[in-house]
């Protein structure tokens, strides 16, 4: 299964007119959450933003501060990733560039794995949503209206239904949307 999990602000931006996401930072429980969720996967696909900004996960012994994040970092390292990127000639930590085109890779990985392999990034994250490639979107509705700056989702040309499988309520007031798409398998 490919899964989409971003974080959004009400309006439907992951990122503000500045590029800043500095509102999204999860609390513990969030973070608890996400730990979970990221150890359940199998792959991640990302785009080189999303793979820069995740690096310090992997090599910075900073990110490892706490009983949290020290188990984060664990997990996020151990997780392949497969970047695409039309400038790094090289990566770093359990990660390589993607070969081919995005369809490609991601039924390659599909094909390696019994598991749920994550997208990210808002770039290639579009483009598999645009391929109609996504089977299940997890999203994270932040309280804060920003007005502006990186969609979560991109235009589609046909509607793509969604069957809502699963939703909450974080303490801070963050709602979990969980939808699997209509025609993808259980």
């Amino acid at each position: 299964m490919l899964i989409l999990s971003m974080g959004a602000s009400v309006d439907g931006f992951i990122a503000d007119r500045t590029g800043s996401f500095d509102w999204s930072a999860p609390d513990d429980e969030l973070f608890g959450f996400h730990l979970d969720s990221v150890a359940a996967l199998s792959a991640c696909v990302c785009g080189r933003r999303l793979y820069e900004t995740m690096l310090p996960w992997e090599t910075d012994p900073a990110m490892r501060d706490g009983e949290l994040t020290a188990r984060f970092a664990d997990v996020w390292s151990a997780l392949p990733k497969i970047v695409f990127s039309r400038t790094l000639r090289r990566v770093e930590g359990n990660a390589r560039l993607a070969e081919r085109p995005l369809a490609e890779e991601v039924a390659a990985v599909r094909a390696a794995t019994d598991g749920g392999v994550e997208i990210g990034g808002a770039d290639v994250a579009g483009q598999a949503i645009e391929q109609g490639l996504v089977d299940e979107f997890r999203i994270f509705r932040l309280p804060v209206i920003v007005g502006g700056g990186t969609p979560l989702l991109p235009p589609v040309e046909e509607t793509v239904a969604l069957e809502l499988v699963e939703s909450r309520t974080f303490s801070a007031q963050v709602v979990y949307e969980r939808y699997r798409r209509a025609d993808a398998p259980a």
